[in-house]
């Protein structure tokens, strides 16, 4: 039998592939792995042979073709005329347009609300267990059809708007709350306008930086930096001054009523509210349990310690005990983010066209390619939840307590 010699362990056998503790586990996935792709091979020659015996292949000319169908929350431009795959294009960043907002929603939520769990006030406690509990066993789709019901029936109808005045009932005359949606001024960009928004981004990165140098300086030297009013004048003054200085490049459009229904602006339908919120506020609360369970892993010693050095309550929160709680509290929150985008399919509930509605409903129906537009929907949510892992996993590395 052959060898292979190495200089510290001494030769190398084939039968310590199997023997050898160091070797064995590496065995085994090998064999898994070869199992795995010769069972996807023979279902995918059996699919083929299947497909061929009755006249039909795997193909995706479909896409090419045009829809025929009409899209009511658009993104990007739309008609009726494009292409199957500009349709899916409009359903997945539709998903992904709830998804984000529902992510961002439940996490500040379930942050609060967790804290807010281990308050000592007895009534903000027991508020926030009676929302964690009501939320956490009741369907996410019996939520979104709540609310969705609740949008249609108490708001007015654009025609109620009508008026001596106008914009008598819009709020701030600027925005229309109608049970057809929301409409809202929509920005109208001039020349300069992306000097203004690059200047806005840079703000946001100049509060991390403050932020950062703020923790630095009191862990190397225990002085406190202020972080809030400085933030807030790094939001708002460089971008004000930009945009006065360039002749106010970003105008608004605002939302008029003309004829039975508004026109300009944005309208975010009452199904994208409705899904929106009811994934927020359901996914909220099991990141509140999350947080709750983060904060008390952290050893009660830790808080009086910082008591001891003289630390305010709400930076004991905030520099001492969430720091520390978030390596026990990013690997379930990455579950909850998963969670959000896969429940998104839901959205057709409402009429609300994620990417479910137009690819695996609509689009699947008209061409009847079942097998085609499954395939594609599979490979688009494997590919947003390896993306949401991989992420989140950056950014637990990051804040995971380093060795010295």
């Amino acid at each position: 039998m052959s060898t292979l010699t190495d200089p510290q362990q001494g030769s190398f056998r084939l039968s310590m592939l199997l023997s050898d503790t160091r070797y064995r586990s590496y065995t085994f996935q090998f064999i898994a792995l070869v199992a795995l792709i010769v069972a996807m091979a023979f279902l995918g020659l059996n699919l083929v042979r299947n497909l061929a015996a009755q006249g039909l292949d795997i193909s995706y000319d479909f896409l090419s073709s045009a829809s025929g169908y009409d899209i009511n929350q658009r993104p990007i431009e739309y008609d009726s005329q494009s292409t199957h795959l500009r349709a899916a294009v409009v359903g997945i960043l539709n998903t992904l347009i709830v998804a984000v907002l529902a992510c961002v929603t439940a996490t500040i939520i379930g942050v609060f609300a967790g804290v807010m769990r281990l308050s000592n006030n007895w009534l903000v406690r027991k508020i926030m267990a009676v929302y964690v509990e009501a939320f956490r066993n009741v369907p996410v789709l019996i939520w979104i059809l709540i609310i969705f019901s609740i949008m249609t029936v108490s708001l007015p109808a654009p025609s109620a708007f009508r008026g001596e005045t106008p914009t008598s009932t819009m709020f701030l005359d600027t925005v229309a709350f109608t049970n057809r949606g929301v409409y809202i001024p929509a920005p109208v960009m001039g020349p300069g306008a992306w000097i203004v928004i690059l200047t806005f981004v840079a703000s946001i990165l100049g509060i991390f930086a403050l932020r950062k140098y703020a923790m630095k300086t009191l862990f190397d030297t225990g002085r406190i930096v202020p972080t809030f009013w400085p933030s807030v004048a790094l939001f708002f003054l460089p971008t004000l001054l930009v945009h006065f200085i360039l002749g106010r490049p970003i105008g608004l459009e605002y939302p008029e009523l003309r004829g039975f229904n508004f026109q300009d602006g944005i309208q975010i339908r009452g199904s994208l509210i409705a899904l929106w919120f009811a994934l927020a506020i359901y996914t909220g609360a099991f990141i509140a349990e999350n947080v709750r369970a983060g904060i008390q892993a952290i050893s009660k010693g830790q808080t009086e310690a910082a008591g001891a050095l003289g630390l305010r309550p709400n930076r004991i929160m905030s520099l001492v005990i969430l720091p520390q709680a978030l390596r026990v509290i990013i690997p379930p929150l990455v579950s909850q983010y998963l969670n959000i985008t896969k429940n998104s399919s839901l959205a057709i509930a409402v009429g609300y066209m994620d990417v479910t509605g137009t690819l695996g409903g609509i689009t699947l129906n008209q061409t009847g390619r079942a097998i085609e537009s499954v395939l594609l929907l599979m490979l688009f949510y494997l590919v947003i939840s390896l993306s949401i892992s991989t992420i989140m996993n950056i950014y637990n590395n990051s804040v995971k307590l380093k060795e010295r």
